[in-house]
């Protein structure tokens, strides 16, 4: 299928403005200059083409944003389903020698989950053979991890 080129400019800006959400759609006479009218070629066109094809734009604006509005809803119920339910998840950290964490630390358990840390560091002077750690869910939907026996926690992300 060939679609002209004032029908491919007029799509690029719909396109462009689904990324925008909800904001109202802005006709193309009041978003355009004469002289990007003219280079488009969309001053050729009637008042009533120029009505219909804003009309259709503005259709596929909305379905543009709803669609992308159910994306992220899904995918926020995803999340919330790869991680389980909401319950403090307990573990052992695979063998090996434990001397803390820091900053992009990936902490693998025995279960085979691997989870990173994004935010708190931990050092131990002396390592701790395959520590109990429990991972609880916190606000906004933050994970934290702690490790047994020590207090400060760690602000993990879990890795696919």
């Amino acid at each position: 299928m060939r679609v002209s080129l004032p029908l491919a400019v007029a799509l690029s800006f719909v396109l462009a403005g689904a990324a925008h959400g909800a904001e109202r759609y802005v006709p193309l006479q009041q978003r355009l200059s004469a002289e990007q009218l003219k280079a488009t070629g969309l001053d050729t066109l009637s008042p009533q083409q120029i009505q219909l094809l804003d009309q259709l734009l503005s259709q596929d604006r909305a379905v543009a944003v709803e669609e992308t509005a159910r994306q992220v809803r899904s995918e926020r119920r995803g999340l919330l389903d790869r991680h389980g339910p909401e319950e403090p998840l307990v573990s052992k950290l695979k063998a090996g020698e434990f001397r803390g964490w820091s900053g992009g630390t990936v902490l693998e358990l025995e279960n085979g989950q691997r989870w990173r840390v994004i935010e708190g560091s931990l050092f131990l002077g002396k390592p701790v053979p395959a520590p109990k750690v429990t991972i609880r869910p916190g606000m906004m939907g933050g994970w934290y991890l702690e490790a047994e026996g020590q207090t400060q926690k760690a602000k993990v992300k879990r890795v696919e």
